[in-house]
């Protein structure tokens, strides 16, 4: 089994199971508010078949068109700031539990991903094999690795003391032995996920039984960035270095292979296309440039209307609000009037009373 990871994240995983196609699935992870996309790319079936010859091309091929559609995208004129970035960061090669040591077609196929892909060995079932049988297994799977130059992932060097000691106990469980399980089970009251055998349980999540928690931390929290960096730095690398001096040899094989009047001929004609292209691509970004200037424009000119709009509006309701204070206020002026009016006559009067009765 081969198990392909992209750590936005990319895995692949090679299953060694009936059939033999391709199958990409994603996961979105939520922990803590961060959000992890991974992208599992299995094959079941791998290595199944009569005649293995050459087996391992749809894995090389996947691969290598991701690395190329990552290089297109880069190699664009108008680009995106951030990539997609799809390429395989990982491959959890799954390892049979015979026992014994690695089959040939098993290094066959790690000879042909190390140099494409980061490669994390995996026994498979390891719950069919006792711990003792296990040390060993691992131990012989090592051995033919070493024997054989199969680059697998190493662990990056740290400084801390403490980190180094973690770090060597996580090296030390390569191969990583994984036992799979979707059963939960209640072992004395605590709900595990794991396998019920007459002779005991096998707990999924337990270190003592198998290294699937340490195969998890190690992927997804410890070491996700340094797998991403491997493969942009080293991989990648090496996949474009060799794209483009495939380019480079083919031109120069072409262009020595012609006489000078056809060379020149050549070269107009590559040079022609070339600026037609950038031509092409020039229009292109003016028109989506002359889109957005419209588009800011429109905008613009919607948004001071409905501000002018807003102000009339405003004014308006102002101008009523003066309105009906004016309004008010000429009541109350016409009220005071006539009650000073009448105040002034009632004054008159009194004094024309006293009068009258001094005379």
């Amino acid at each position: 089994m081969i198990i392909l990871v992209a750590l936005h994240v990319n895995i692949l995983q090679v299953f060694l199971q009936n059939g033999d196609s391709i199958n990409s699935s994603q996961v979105l992870l939520k922990e803590g508010g961060v959000q992890l996309k991974l992208t599992v790319v299995d094959t079941p079936g791998f290595g199944d078949e009569v005649n293995n010859t050459n087996c391992w091309q749809p894995l090389t091929s996947y691969v290598d068109n991701k690395y190329e559609e990552y290089l297109n995208s880069e190699s664009k004129v108008n680009r995106k700031t951030m990539l997609d970035d799809n390429r395989v960061h990982c491959c959890l090669y799954f390892i049979s539990p015979t026992g014994h040591s690695l089959k040939p077609l098993d290094i066959e196929v790690m000879k042909r991903l190390h140099d494409k892909v980061n490669i994390i060995p995996l026994i498979a079932k390891a719950d069919s094999l006792t711990p003792e049988e296990c040390r060993d297994f691992k131990k012989n799977i090592l051995n033919e690795i070493q024997r054989n130059n199969i680059k697998i992932y190493e662990f990056p060097d740290v400084d801390d003391v403490e980190e180094n000691k973690e770090l060597k106990k996580l090296k030390d469980r390569v191969p990583f032995a994984v036992v799979g399980s979707n059963h939960v089970l209640d072992i004395n009251g605590k709900k595990v996920r794991g396998r019920q055998y007459p002779w005991g349980t096998v707990d999924v999540d337990n270190l003592v039984h198998n290294d699937f928690l340490a195969l998890r931390d190690m992927l997804i929290r410890t070491h996700m960035q340094d797998l991403k960096d491997v493969t942009n730095n080293v991989h990648y690398e090496n996949f474009r270095y060799k794209k483009l001096a495939d380019v480079s040899t083919t031109d120069s094989v072409n262009e020595s292979d012609s006489d000078p009047l056809t060379q020149m001929e050549m070269q107009k004609n590559e040079h022609r296309q070339k600026m037609k292209k950038m031509e092409a691509e020039m229009e292109q970004v003016f028109e989506m440039k002359v889109k957005e200037k419209m588009q800011k424009l429109t905008d613009s000119e919607a948004d001071l209307a409905k501000r002018a709009e807003q102000m009339k509006k405003g004014l308006e309701q102002q101008k009523a609000e003066l309105n009906e204070k004016r309004r008010l206020f000429e009541q109350e002026k016409a009220a005071w009037e006539s009650q000073f009016k009448g105040a002034e006559l009632d004054q008159m009067a009194m004094k024309g009373k006293k009068k009258g009765l001094f005379n």
